[in-house]
């Protein structure tokens, strides 16, 4: 493939710019991949960097397949609607550098591909949170959650489980994905005090389950508004 290097105004190419200054201190697991984004971000837009956009796809392809298939219900919708969103994304990478939040926006066409999908095979359909069917995923990847036991991961997991559909996806954009609240209200079409409310209803219902470490400020506020 030939590599065309796209030029942009330099305001533009300034919202792009990996961020150095983030590898001076120590980072979170969220704070590490928002850099990477960003940089494979800045990679396809200026470059059409095939090898970022295969890295990009590795990176977000499951997740935005178990996002996709809680609403459309088969996982083989949801493998092409994720293909479908990141064809888009690439017939799209002389724009990219206009999108401030690539991880919000995706997430924001894979909900809106995953609406029309059910819009085109189901007649009548009627599109609500409460109808969607997550599935549950709990990832501990920093140094203070990593040592907890297998046998509290599904009992955690299964709190979740336990948590009605809309508060279910809810927590886990917040808790999983680290999105802030006005950004989940962005990719599902609801109210920043929805997503709050879900969340405070979803820590409480499985707060007594947790040690304490997981309960504290990072767990919560830290991805909050």
């Amino acid at each position: 493939m030939t590599i065309h290097v796209c030029k942009f105004e330099d305001r533009k190419v300034k919202n792009l710019t990996f961020n150095s200054t983030l590898l001076s201190h120590p980072l979170t697991t969220m704070e590490t991949e928002v850099a990477k984004i960003t940089e494979l971000q800045h990679k396809i837009a200026l470059y059409e960097d095939m090898k970022a956009y295969e890295q990009l796809y590795a990176l977000l392809f499951d997740r935005l397949h178990r996002f996709s298939n809680a609403f459309v219900k088969s996982s083989e919708a949801a493998e092409e609607i994720v293909s479908d969103v990141f064809i888009k994304l690439w017939q799209i990478r002389g724009q990219l550098a206009d999108i401030r939040n690539l991880k919000v926006y995706l997430y924001t066409i894979t909900r809106n591909f995953s609406y029309n999908y059910l819009t085109r095979h189901y007649k009548k359909v009627v599109l609500s949170l409460d109808d969607a069917d997550p599935d549950v995923w709990v990832t501990l990847d920093d140094p203070e959650t990593r040592c907890i036991s297998a046998d509290l991961v599904e009992k955690i997991r299964a709190a979740i489980q336990q948590l009605p559909p809309q508060c279910r996806i809810i927590f886990q954009l917040v808790r999983e994905e680290g999105l802030q609240y006005k950004e989940v209200a962005e990719v599902l079409h609801v109210s920043p005090l929805t997503v709050r409310n879900q969340v405070a209803i979803a820590t409480r219902k499985i707060a007594a389950l947790l040690p304490p470490i997981l309960i504290g400020n990072r767990t919560i506020r830290s991805s909050g508004s």
